[in-house]
């Protein structure tokens, strides 16, 4: 305890540290009051099955990522999604057209290009997927009440659809914005720590729902002290998963120019256990919502496929779920590392893997390596994508079971090890002690979504 007051003290003693921490809680604090503001022309009191959709499937994980802003009817609903989905639209696009590859290697200016590109192309998501929020809206305001102003005898009026539009683009853009503020001037990710900020939001209600329903239902303080237990080493293990990696060592040829001798050292290629992150999960759960959206338009929900697929604790659902996370795993491995790319890079440097011949066998042995990593690691981040479902079969209410699992635990555990880095380089670079007693921490720069 008193080490831990000790290091509060630095970190506030430190001048530049403190102001960027008062400016993230600052944005934070603005974005969860956004969160809560509604759409002009709704009202509050009827969004009932909004928040009933936002509990549960697509709409439950839209909810996650926008912090409770979805089911709020909020200016903010739409959250930083379609930035998301930008983003990796982009960085598919890298992979097969040309032009983005010239960019990508031009450095800062090319970062700068693509950047704007990605914001232009996040106006054109928001921009589709507003009226589809609206619609879905208004169906749910119609369903539990005709008290919902906008309404002109036969839906919203015109007005509304298009001031609501342009609010929603706002919104994202400005959430967007709010992002890479704290990125440039706070501290960790801003994209993934408003994420982040708004999973978390969500834990106190997890938690006193699931202690009330332990002391009616059965098991007691104990039962739900176990739980918290065994949440406390599911996180042990996902923190492996996400810090696990592969050290390649690589010798680099002495050279010398003038009077300094350059080269001559051997350093290493940190591949990691789980290169892909938490996108595995969330494209398997996009791809796991497509049945049942074609089976709603097909109005054939009573078929054992359909209530197969509907039942996201039934043993067909998470086996699909489980086998497309291992293969998206390998898919998105395969886009963030190319074994040939870095091969070529060593090489134009004059490094090489002792005992590999430089140029296509050196790509060979790290596609070995790599595939070799990949499997144990894309099994385990299965494991952690149903765990969720394997929770909720002892009894766990379906909210608290989400944090032993699935998107929500990674993101939580990815950001809070990326920010919790920076906080310590800064206290590093000032000469004090780290945050913690012996060793470093080491971040998790590719759980986070990049800005």
């Amino acid at each position: 305890m008193k080490r831990l007051i000790q290091t509060l003290k630095n970190i506030w003693s430190i001048e530049d540290l403190r102001k960027r921490i008062l400016y993230t809680i600052g944005l934070v604090l603005i974005y969860r009051i956004g969160s809560y503001v509604v759409l002009p022309g709704v009202d509050p009191s009827q969004l009932g099955l909004l928040r009933k959709q936002g509990s549960e499937g697509l709409m439950g994980l839209l909810n996650m990522f926008s912090g409770g802003a979805f089911s709020n009817a909020s200016v903010f609903a739409l959250g930083i999604m379609p930035y998301i989905t930008a983003s990796i639209v982009i960085q598919l696009l890298v992979m097969v057209v040309p032009k983005f590859q010239k960019m990508q290697r031009e450095g800062e200016s090319g970062r700068r290009k693509m950047n704007q590109i990605t914001r232009g192309l996040t106006v054109i998501v928001t921009g589709l997927q507003a009226p589809a929020y609206i619609q879905n809206m208004t169906y749910q305001l119609e369903a539990s009440s005709t008290a919902f102003y906008p309404f002109d005898g036969t839906g919203p009026n015109t007005f509304f659809w298009i001031s609501s539009i342009i609010i929603l683009i706002s919104g994202t853009l400005f959430v967007m914005w709010l992002g890479e503020r704290i990125t440039d001037k706070g501290v960790g990710n801003g994209i993934s720590l408003l994420i982040m900020i708004g999973i978390i939001a969500r834990l106190p209600f997890a938690l006193s729902a699931e202690f009330a329903s332990r002391l009616n239902e059965g098991g007691g303080l104990v039962m739900f002290l176990f739980e918290l237990v065994v949440l406390l080493v599911v996180i042990l293990l996902v923190i492996l998963l996400v810090q696990g990696t592969r050290r390649i060592p690589v010798q680099y040829a002495k050279r010398i120019v003038g009077n300094k001798q350059y080269g001559g050292v051997r350093q290493y290629i940190p591949i990691k256990v789980n290169a892909a992150g938490v996108m595995p999960i969330i494209f398997a759960q996009a791809i796991m919502f497509l049945p049942i959206t074609f089976m709603g338009f097909s109005n054939k929900t009573d078929s054992k496929f359909a209530m197969a697929f509907a039942d996201y604790n039934s043993f067909w659902y998470n086996l699909v779920f489980f086998i497309l996370v291992v293969v998206f795993t390998y898919f998105y491995t395969a886009i963030a590392i190319n074994p040939n790319q870095m091969a070529d890079d060593m090489k134009k440097n004059g490094g090489f893997i002792p005992g590999v011949k430089p140029g296509k066998k050196t790509a060979e042995y790290l596609e070995g390596i790599l595939s070799k990593i990949t499997l144990p690691g894309s099994i385990f981040l299965a494991f952690v994508a149903i765990m969720p479902a394997i929770i909720r079969l002892f009894g766990v209410n379906t909210q608290f079971a989400q944090f032993y699992g699935g998107t929500s635990l990674l993101i939580l555990v990815g950001v809070v090890l990326d920010t919790l880095q920076q906080i310590e380089s800064h206290l590093l670079m000032r000469h004090y002690d780290g945050l913690t007693k012996t060793g470093r921490i080491k971040g998790r720069t590719s759980m986070s979504i990049q800005a």
